[in-house]
């Protein structure tokens, strides 16, 4: 199914190339296979890279069994998006919506801890990981987990502060709230920040450039979000 989706989207981006940059899928839920299909979006299929939820069962970004999958990725210098499907809090967010208001952001901050705390990052500092919906609570909490990095022995399988491994994270726009992007700005730094629009879905903001450029950021900063960064993601897998 995944290589299938795979195909597909390439015949879409192949339509408009010009216009249109793929991602592919691979299946989480199925680390033995997880390569292969990675290799298909990037190498058969000539995509950018691949999106994966935040968990998949069993399977946390931080398990030992998709250390092949890093690696290859980091190698590949393909991009991996970050979107949550679905939400791990389950009838607890059963009403008002919640599963996507709040599940959405804890389940961003939850896959990017686990990648952080369990040194993913530190054994592959070449992964080019984009997280969706600003990376949730991470970047407006990221405090709390540098006080445990340092007090708690079980929070410190990364080699450095929390905090600054959001400085090697891409993240983007789609938080709603303008104070919020200049904070992401602040802690992950201006060129770790590209445009989103979390379209087709309610979610996602209206005017997503009209959003940004409303933030009161500087005209290079708008720049750089709008384009400039998105542009030299791809240039530096086409390197890779």
């Amino acid at each position: 199914m995944a290589c299938e989706t795979n195909r597909l989207v390439a015949e879409h981006v192949a339509a408009a190339p010009e216009r249109l940059t793929g991602l592919g899928l691979v299946p989480l839920q199925h680390p033995a296979r997880i390569v292969e299909c990675l290799d298909d979006a990037v190498l058969g299929r000539g995509l950018a890279g691949v999106e994966i939820s935040s968990f998949a069962g069993d399977v946390e970004l931080s398990d030992e069994r998709l250390e092949p999958f890093w690696a290859r990725a980091a190698q590949l210098g393909a991009i991996v998006f970050l979107h949550p499907f679905g939400c791990s809090l389950d009838e607890r967010l059963d009403r008002f919506y919640l599963a996507n208001t709040v599940g959405q952001p804890v389940e961003n901050a939850v896959a990017l801890s686990h990648l952080i705390f369990a040194g993913v990052l530190d054994r592959h500092p070449g992964l080019r990981i984009v997280a969706a919906h600003g990376g949730g609570y991470l970047p407006t909490s990221i405090g709390r987990s540098d006080h445990a990095w340092r007090v708690r022995p079980d929070a410190r399988g990364c080699a450095h502060e929390p905090s600054s491994y959001l400085k090697r994270i891409w993240f983007d726009t789609v938080v709603h709230d303008p104070s919020v992007l200049r904070h992401l700005i602040e802690v992950a730094g201006p060129s770790q920040v590209v445009l989103g629009s979390d379209f087709p879905f309610d979610m996602g903001p209206e005017d997503p450039v009209g959003f940004v450029r409303g933030a009161g950021l500087p005209d290079d900063v708008t720049q750089r979000i709008l384009t400039g960064t998105a542009d030299e993601l791809l240039a530096s897998r086409m390197r890779a």
